[in-house]
């Protein structure tokens, strides 16, 4: 893949983000969702539950420091089947410096048929959501989930968060919806949702 690629030959230490991460967060704490970093034991649960078939590629939205593009990668997503979303630009330049060889896109999630290559529609495999969805207005929840149907039609979204119920209203916004982990080991507690069209 090439074209929006942001890319940097270094690798950033794996605790190089801390910083940016907490910077962020006092900035705009609605936006990270959470003041601290997705563990290492939520990235291997959501790698897990990937769904990718050949020539597909795994997306992951709102990637801010990269704890869970790590976990992808660790747990067998090729660098090149992996395209992280990332609308905060210094963010967006860390991951690239972070992971080079992963396509590192500076957009807009709620935006995703404009932020992505035409030719990846329809070839997503899997999107991954690290937005906090639950803190949005229903109409903005509508606004992503048509996002992501409109480059990955019918095949959904996992979304992790910090509620043990469902964190979107499922079937308001046509959804069908599924707790597929739970992990204690996160700070807090997280839970992984996956969310497909009804019907």
């Amino acid at each position: 893949m090439s074209g929006l690629t942001i890319e940097d030959g270094g690798a950033a230490k794996r605790n190089g983000g801390v910083g940016l991460f907490l910077r962020r967060w006092m900035a705009n704490p609605l936006q990270m969702g959470s003041v601290v970093p997705s563990s290492p034991a939520l990235g291997r649960r959501i790698a897990a539950l990937v769904e990718r078939r050949g020539d597909e590629v795994v997306v992951e939205l709102g990637a801010g420091t990269g704890a869970i593009t790590r976990a992808l990668l660790a747990g067998g997503v090729p660098a090149e089947r992996l395209v992280v979303v990332e609308i905060v630009p210094d963010m967006a330049q860390h991951l690239a410096r972070a992971f080079p060889g992963v396509t590192v896109v500076q957009g807009d999630a709620f935006a995703l048929p404009d932020a992505l290559p035409a030719a990846l529609r329809g070839r997503i495999g899997t999107a991954i959501c690290g937005i906090p969805l639950v803190l949005l207005p229903i109409d903005q929840q509508r606004r992503f989930v048509a996002a992501v149907e409109a480059v990955a039609p019918g095949r959904g979204f996992l979304l992790y968060t910090y509620c043990i119920t469902s964190p979107l209203p499922w079937r308001a916004l046509g959804l069908t919806a599924r707790r597929e982990a739970w992990t204690p080991l996160n700070l807090p507690p997280a839970s992984v949702w996956r969310y497909r069209p009804a019907g």
